[in-house]
């Protein structure tokens, strides 16, 4: 499921550190990067290896529990090219701010001061959710950083680490090449684990499978129709170009945008689900849960002018082209 382009990058001797690795994107990413050749190390929960059915078929390289990576580190880092982190909380629901910091934070400084170290890259997954509900828009201008305020615990954690690698810049104690990536809606084939975390792709697969239609949020702002809230949705294998183009060519430093640069509403996703699935449109409106209704984001957008310009240009996966390589491998 990797893509040509990604499986067509030179291989490497030295290995690559995958955090989060038994994870949706993480689990992509080591895919690709043994696709090509390149030796990984694997870091997560050990159990997360085996219980997954949708990495069943992945090689994993080097297995390496969370709580064990900075001994590994400390041992066999002279041997490690980069070290690409995506291990993190990712569920936005999340309250307990100390267990987000000791995951989202924490091991994160852990991880920089190591790549510091050895000299070697450091890449590590911020979020779109850092943007909060917008108001002071979505480009990634490094100058309105500290101004963001986010909706939600997650995205402060992702925020505070953020602040914190541009402190570190400032105060001269940093890895010679590091990026972060607001990453946006990520789509694609490995995010059933996450349950009511993963994308509405998979979600309306399955109402759609189930009951045969797809029941979307009902809009509570009065400027914005239903279904038309709209997200910046981008499709994993796009994400998994850039951060092995990241690994091959690292950046002097820097935190960028990664989506589509496009938005799309939650409709034109649930129409491409039908028609990738060959079935009738049929959308039900339900109200969103109380509790949510105060965090909701109505839009998201990513301007990638920065990381083109870096010379990460990505052609982004069209939605519809996307949803229906994921409902392909969903359906087999």
């Amino acid at each position: 499921m990797v893509r040509s382009t990604v499986m067509a990058a030179r291989a490497h001797t030295s290995s690559v550190v995958v955090t989060g690795a038994a994870g949706f994107i993480g689990a992509r990413c080591v895919e690709a990067l043994r696709a090509r050749g390149t030796p990984v190390v694997s870091v997560d929960r050990i159990d997360a290896f085996d219980s997954r059915p949708e990495h069943a078929a992945i090689d994993f390289g080097t297995r390496v529990a969370l709580g064990d990576v900075d001994a590994w580190l400390a041992a066999n880092g002279a041997a490690v090219e980069a070290i690409v982190h995506l291990g993190a909380c990712t569920d936005t629901r999340e309250t307990n701010r100390a267990h987000l910091r000791e995951l989202n934070i924490d091991a994160s400084e852990r991880l920089w001061r190591h790549a510091t170290d050895l000299g070697i890259p450091f890449i590590y997954a911020s979020s779109a959710a850092t943007y909060g509900d917008g108001a002071l828009g979505y480009d990634d201008d490094e100058a309105v950083l500290p101004s963001l305020k986010p909706l939600n615990a997650y995205g402060d954690s992702k925020q505070a680490f953020d602040l914190w690698a541009l402190g570190e810049e400032h105060a001269g104690r940093h890895p010679r090449a590091w990026t972060g990536l607001k990453f946006f809606n990520v789509y694609g084939f490995g995010e059933r684990h996450k349950g009511p975390m993963s994308s509405v792709v998979i979600q309306a697969f399955d109402q759609i499978r189930a009951s045969g239609k797809v029941r979307l949020f009902r809009s509570h702002r009065p400027d914005i129709a239903d279904g038309h809230q709209a997200r910046d949705f981008v499709f994993v294998d796009d994400v998994v170009e850039v951060l092995l183009g990241l690994v091959d060519r690292p950046l002097p430093r820097g935190i960028f945008n990664l989506g589509s640069g496009q938005a799309r509403t939650f409709l034109d996703l649930a129409r491409a689900v039908f028609a990738a699935m060959g079935r009738t449109e049929a959308i039900e409106f339900i109200d969103t849960p109380p509790d949510l209704r105060q965090t909701y984001q109505y839009f998201t957008e990513a301007p990638m002018r920065r990381l083109r310009s870096a010379g990460h240009a990505l052609t982004p996966t069209p939605l519809e082209t996307g949803v229906a390589r994921y409902v392909a491998d969903l359906s087999r």
